[in-house]
C-alpha cells in the first residue's frame, strides 16, 4: 500500500512540477514584451508576486482553513532568500547578456541541484538521472551553439548565480520537508524593494506594464508555487530538470511573438530535451509501478 501511495505521489510531483516549468517558460517573453527599465521591471514583477502571496495565504488559512505558514521557519527564510536573489540575478542576466547565454547557463540548475543534493543530503543521483541530465545538456548545447556569443561577463555571471541560487533553494526545500509553496512568492518582497529603490526617481519606467503585471500576478506565482511544491514529491535533481522547460519552450514563444525563427538545430535540440525528460519520467513511473507489482510476492 505504501508503495502505491509513493508512486501516486511521484506522479503528482511530475504533474505539479511540469506545470511550473511550463509557466516559467513565459517569463522572458513577458519581460521583453513589457519594454521597461530593468529596475522598474524587477520592482513591478516582484511586488505583484508578493501581493499574490498575501492573498493566497489569507485564502488558504482563513477561507479554506489550511494552516500554512507564509515562511515556515528558518529553512523557509533561507530558501526564500535564495529564490528572491535568484529573481534579482536572473533579471540582471536578461538585461546584460544574450538570451541564449541566459537560458543555456540557467539550464545548469539541475546539475547544481544534483551536486548540492549529493553533498548536503547524501542523495546520490541515479545513473538514469545522470544520463538524462547529460543528454539534456547536449540538447541545450545544440539549441544555443549558433547563437551563443561572448556576451557581457557580468550578465553571464548573474546567470550562473541564478542557476546556483535556484538549485540551493530546491535543496533547502527538499531537506526541510516543509510546505514551501508560498515561500518564493512571499520573499519576492526583497528584490521588489531593491528594484523600487533603484528605479528612476520619476517613477517606474515601463512601456507596457500590463505584460509584466501579468507575469508577476499570474505566471511567476504559478511557476514558483509549483516548482517550490515539487521537492515534497521529487528529488532535487528531478525538480531541477523541469527548469529546463524554459530552455525548450522560451525560443518557441519568442518565435511566435517576435517572429524570431529558430534554426533547425534549435528544433533538434529541443526535441532531444523533450524526449529525454519524458523518457526519464516514464522510466521512473514504470520502475515504481514494477516495484508495486513485485512487492506482494515477497
Amino acid at each position: 500500500m505504501s508503495q502505491t501511495i509513493d508512486a501516486a505521489h511521484h506522479r503528482r510531483g511530475l504533474l505539479i512540477t511540469g506545470l511550473g516549468g511550463l509557466a516559467l517558460s513565459f517569463d522572458i517573453p513577458l519581460i521583453r514584451s513589457s519594454e521597461g527599465e530593468v529596475w522598474s521591471l524587477l520592482a513591478a514583477r516582484s511586488l505583484c508576486t508578493f501581493v499574490v502571496a498575501l492573498i493566497a495565504w489569507v485564502v488558504l488559512n482563513k477561507v479554506l482553513d489550511r494552516k500554512i505558514a507564509l515562511v515556515p521557519g528558518k529553512a523557509g527564510l533561507v530558501a526564500g532568500l535564495f529564490y528572491g536573489f535568484g529573481s534579482f540575478t536572473f533579471l540582471l542576466a536578461v538585461f546584460n547578456t544574450a538570451t541564449a547565454n541566459v537560458v543555456f547557463i540557467v539550464a545548469f540548475t539541475s546539475m547544481f541541484a544534483a551536486v548540492l543534493s549529493w553533498i548536503f543530503l547524501k542523495e546520490r543521483p541515479s545513473n538514469a538521472t545522470l544520463v538524462t541530465m547529460a543528454v539534456m545538456v547536449f540538447g541545450v548545447g545544440l539549441i544555443v551553439q549558433d547563437g551563443l556569443k561572448s556576451g557581457n561577463f557580468f550578465g553571464d555571471a548573474m546567470a550562473v548565480c541564478s542557476a546556483l541560487l535556484l538549485a540551493s533553494a530546491i535543496t533547502v526545500s527538499r531537506a526541510s520537508g516543509k510546505d514551501m509553496g508560498l515561500v518564493p512568492l512571499a520573499t519576492a518582497i526583497f528584490p521588489g524593494i531593491i528594484g523600487y529603490l533603484l528605479s528612476p526617481s520619476e517613477g517606474l519606467a515601463i512601456a507596457h506594464p500590463g505584460w509584466i503585471m501579468f507575469s508577476g500576478l499570474v505566471m511567476i506565482p504559478l511557476a514558483f508555487f509549483c516548482l517550490a511544491t515539487g521537492p515534497r514529491y521529487l528529488s532535487a535533481p528531478e525538480v531541477g530538470m523541469f527548469y529546463l522547460l524554459e530552455t525548450i519552450l522560451a525560443p518557441i514563444w519568442i518565435w511566435i511573438i517576435f517572429k524570431e525563427i529558430p534554426t533547425i538545430q534549435t528544433l533538434i535540440g529541443g526535441t532531444i530535451l523533450i524526449l529525454a525528460l519524458v523518457g526519464h519520467s516514464v522510466w521512473q513511473m514504470r520502475q515504481r509501478s514494477a516495484s508495486v507489482v513485485v512487492s506482494p510476492l515477497h
